[in-house]
């Protein structure tokens, strides 16, 4: 394999340097709000599974980012397709689709990993103090590929930013708020629990949330990520060679 990909990953970060101080902005608002609204003004108050509530919902707000953030990169390919038509040029260029995909998701993973240093400065901020182990970031790093994966392969199928828009309204925002991010899943009805240990959120969550707090955890969430990224880049490299604009 050539290294084309990496001409693809820096094309997308020299388009996220460019946006940089804005971007800061928008990763920082949201898990700000959130802090405030469900951690600091109850956080030490409230005790969640033996820890601060804030101790608690750090993890889980990074857990989140990992995956809304990587599954982000699917705007900036589509905006490439719809209006810039750079996706023609990348089909006519000497690369093969799986360096296309390689280069993409790559770039999906490194808007997560700044998004989630993001996520552990404004903890830090509030006095919230974790163990950002390689049990850590290693379940981040998983989570980021399936999801950045699952991206590029969605943006191969729509055809216009508002099916993008509901790939996000039907898809990230139900995961994001139920995969364990907020709340442990075990306040759940055990029907509805047994349904949501389906999503890959909810074991990257219960992953980092572990190894934040100084503990090993499961493996299995780290193989079910391993292969659910394996898979979500097999989908891609099959979408993008379908894809024909």
């Amino acid at each position: 394999m050539s290294r084309a990909w990496v001409a693809v990953y820096l094309r997308e970060m020299l388009i996220l340097r460019r946006r940089f101080f804005r971007q800061l902005f928008s990763w920082s608002v949201a898990p700000l709000l959130y802090l405030i609204a469900f951690g600091y003004g109850m956080g030490r108050n409230v005790i969640v599974q033996g820890v601060d509530y804030l101790d608690f919902l750090i993890p889980g707000l990074a857990a989140m980012t990992s995956m809304t953030q990587a599954f982000a990169i699917g705007s900036e390919i589509n905006i490439a397709r719809f209006y810039w038509h750079i996706f023609e040029e990348f089909q006519a260029a000497p690369m093969s689709h799986v360096e296309y995909v390689l280069g993409e998701v790559l770039a999906g993973v490194s808007r997560a990993l700044l998004a989630g240093l993001v996520i552990i400065g404004l903890g830090a901020l509030f006095g919230v103090v974790l163990s950002y182990n390689a049990y850590f970031w290693g379940a981040f790093v998983l989570n980021s590929l399936v999801f950045s994966g699952l991206a590029v392969a969605l943006a191969m199928l729509v055809r216009s930013h508002a099916d993008q828009a509901f790939m996000n309204n039907f898809i990230i925002t139900p995961m994001a708020f139920l995969g364990g991010t907020f709340f442990p899943l075990a306040h759940l009805p055990s029907w509805a629990q047994e349904m949501l240990r389906f999503l890959p959120i909810t074991h990257a969550a219960s992953a980092m949330r572990e190894a934040a707090l100084g503990r090993v955890p499961d493996p299995f969430a780290y193989c079910l990520l391993a292969a659910l990224g394996a898979a979500a880049f097999a989908g891609a490299v099959f979408t993008v060679d379908r894809a024909r604009d």
